[in-house]
């Protein structure tokens, strides 16, 4: 049975009179757990406030299927009045971490203390207010370290490609040019005529800027292919497959080809097909370079749009453009947005840049656009429009979902409200969306739903200074 002492232990109970602290103990159901037992799981509903007089109570909340401890009740503590206030489910796990010994109020019981006596009343709603802010705020940090990990990955994902190709064009570009330089070298000691090889190098040139400047499309390229793998085959050039392709995305002309080599028709040394490997061999060069510097721009890019994304080197306020955010975040989506969701932009370019909190307002836009992808299941149509009303200005994010239900709206801005399986949401994506645009900006944040159509609108207020 629960002693008074030790109620008197918790500076919650110092306030009752002798018969209350009598009737609690008389109340209280005492229950005893090993070390490991779990006294409430996450996503159960309450069972009732909880005295903890011996022993050590760990406190979890999972994240991407892992346990991961945000607290934790030592004797003499107690716990379980939020849940008991607010009806909710409990929101993280309760296990013994050694032996304990725990006496149990009921809901009834643990809100007639409440209404009856006030110093017991306002003790408790400071500790609810106390123990929510700090498991918000853990959870806030968890939610941008998870929104990191999701963009680190994505940006790895797409950095891959760009890097591969940089990667292979270094690797394949230095044969080929010790190769190039080694034909050189024979042609320079078969003493070419001057105009002949003026001829050759003003076809690579001219292949050159096609590459360059002018590129061949997909259907005339295959065609030009075949015609010149099969003037290469009646010349009697060995695997000539491996010339056609650079030759035809060159556009080089079979006349070109003829013109080039009939001094060399029955040359019975490697300079019957050399000119042709030269040429070919050169676009390559150009089109591995072509291809490996492509790479490292995008490779820029994407550290750019990261780097934009974070605003890291700059303050936390700064002029900002909100497009600019706005195609930061789709950028680094864009390993999820490739599967098969269509963007429509609708932007309004004459918005100025106006103050703000740029990373922040990021991860608005990264909430807002993660969750449309999600509700679409990677597939449907994702719009995104910005309206400048004089003194304000709207972003739209809509997408072509299932909609949301009455019952969810009306709760989804609720601290630790989600409707994604235990472990997968923390409930605090849209209450920090909402936090940030309210309260950070004094802006607004609404939603409009139905069947293949939900929109949220984010409303920033613009300082007539900064525009």
């Amino acid at each position: 049975m629960l002693c008074i002492q030790d109620l008197l232990a918790l500076e919650l109970f110092q306030k009752l009179p002798q018969s209350r602290l009598e009737w609690v103990c008389d109340r209280a159901q005492e229950l005893h757990l090993s070390a490991g037992d779990i006294l409430v799981s996450e996503g159960e509903a309450g069972k009732g406030f909880f005295i903890l007089s011996c022993g050590s109570i760990g406190v979890t909340r999972l994240s991407d299927g892992i346990a991961v401890p945000v607290g934790q009740h030592d004797a003499p503590a107690f716990f379980g009045e939020v849940q008991v206030l607010t009806d909710d489910l409990v929101p993280v796990t309760l296990r013994a971490m050694q032996d304990c010994r725990l006496h149990l109020l009921t809901n009834p019981d643990f809100l007639e203390l409440v209404h009856e006596c006030r110093e017991f009343e306002r003790l408790i709603f400071q500790t609810v207010q106390r123990r929510l802010e700090g498991l918000t705020s853990f959870m806030r940090q968890r939610e941008k370290m998870a929104a990191l990990g999701t963009l680190a990955a994505g940006l790895a994902h797409e950095l891959n490609n760009p890097a591969a190709a940089v990667v292979r064009a270094l690797q394949d570009v230095v044969p080929a040019l010790i190769e190039l330089q080694r034909m050189n070298l024979i042609a320079g000691q078969r003493q070419l005529d001057p105009d002949h090889t003026q001829a050759w190098l003003q076809a690579r040139d001219a292949g050159y800027d096609t590459i360059l400047n002018h590129p061949i499309d997909t259907m005339t390229l295959n065609d030009r292919e075949d015609q010149i793998l099969q003037w290469l085959e009646d010349y009697g050039v060995e695997e000539a497959w491996k010339l056609a392709e650079p030759l035809a995305t060159g556009g080089i002309a079979i006349e070109t080809l003829e013109h080039l080599m009939q001094p060399w028709q029955n040359d019975q040394s490697e300079m019957h097909d050399m000119g042709l490997r030269w040429l070919a061999l050169s676009f390559d060069v150009l089109t591995m370079i072509t291809s490996g510097l492509h790479g490292a721009k995008r490779m820029s890019e994407l550290v750019q749009s990261m780097k934009s994304y974070s605003h890291l080197d700059q303050g936390i306020q700064q002029l900002i453009d909100v497009h600019d955010g706005i195609e930061d975040t789709l950028r680094l989506f864009a390993y999820k947005l490739k599967h098969g969701v269509e963007i429509q932009r609708k932007y309004d370019r004459t918005i100025p840049r106006f103050l703000a909190y740029g990373s922040e307002l990021n991860q608005v836009w990264t909430n807002l656009i993660d969750n449309a992808i999600d509700a679409m299941s990677d597939q449907g149509v994702l719009e995104i429009e910005t309206e400048w009303h004089r003194d304000h200005l709207q972003v739209h994010i809509t997408d072509s979902g299932s909609g949301i239900s009455e019952e969810v709206r009306s709760r989804m801005f609720e601290p630790f409200f989600t409707t994604k399986p235990v472990g997968k949401g923390s409930g605090l994506g849209l209450e920090m969306v909402r936090r940030i645009v309210e309260n950070r900006h004094r802006g607004s944040l609404t939603l409009e739903s139905r069947p293949g159509r939900t929109r949220f609108t984010v409303c920033l207020p613009l300082n007539p200074e900064t525009t």
